[in-house]
């Protein structure tokens, strides 16, 4: 019964064997020039300007789990779309209580200013 599992060890193995012989081997052929340009940020081609240990807002966290909780939803929508034909009209309904609950949320978002950035 193991013996399925093979291929899959083995494939485990050869990248994580992969994985640190690439490490190992750049670490060993590689240059080490370090120089002051080199050690510095690079972000979009811009220079760096500030710290990179400033405070952000709340308000730049509740966005972000907005965004995550609203794409998770949207996710569920996959396997419902898949199985739509065989859910039939109960699928249907309840699909449709899951969007409106959504929606519902969204709205009360929205209305409490959670999506304005200022």
């Amino acid at each position: 019964m193991l013996g399925a599992y093979l291929p899959i060890v083995v494939l485990v193995a050869i990248a994580v064997l992969f994985g640190l012989g690439s490490i190992i081997l750049s670490t060993i052929i590689g240059q080490k020039k370090p120089s002051v340009v080199k050690m510095q940020p690079y972000e979009c081609g811009i220079e760096p300007v500030g710290s990179a240990r400033e405070r952000f807002s709340i308000k730049f966290y509740l966005i972000a789990m907005l965004f995550i909780l609203f794409d998770i939803e949207a996710v569920f929508l996959y396997p419902w779309a898949i199985l739509f034909k065989r859910l039939g009209v109960f699928g249907l309904v309840e699909m449709g209580v899951f969007i409106v609950i959504l929606f519902v949320g969204y709205i009360y978002v929205w209305k409490k200013g959670a999506l304005e950035w200022e």
